[in-house]
């Protein structure tokens, strides 16, 4: 018996889109993250727009956490180990 060369289906898992670039800086993560949300919660979207945005929303989330961290980590540089509260003078 001889076996089929004919090319396996192609199902929508098979096909993955590149991921959209992160953004340049906290606040345009931000942005795009509460309009996300707005759009999810809208119940409006189809499931596969569903899942995308989730999978969007998570990495702009992680991106935003990053971001906090690393500045939270400069203010325990310039302010020694320990993190102090903030006063408006």
């Amino acid at each position: 018996m001889a076996k089929s060369s004919a090319p396996s289906p192609v199902t929508a898992k098979s096909i993955s889109a590149p991921a959209p670039a992160l953004p340049d800086s906290y606040e345009e993560a931000l942005q795009e993250l509460e309009a996300l949300v707005g759009r999810l919660e809208s119940g409006q979207l189809p499931l596969d727009q569903l899942l995308g945005g989730y999978q969007r929303g998570a990495q702009l989330l992680a991106f935003c956490r990053d971001r906090l961290e690393a500045v939270e980590n400069q203010i325990k540089v310039l302010e020694g180990t320990e993190l102090k509260p903030w006063t408006q003078a």
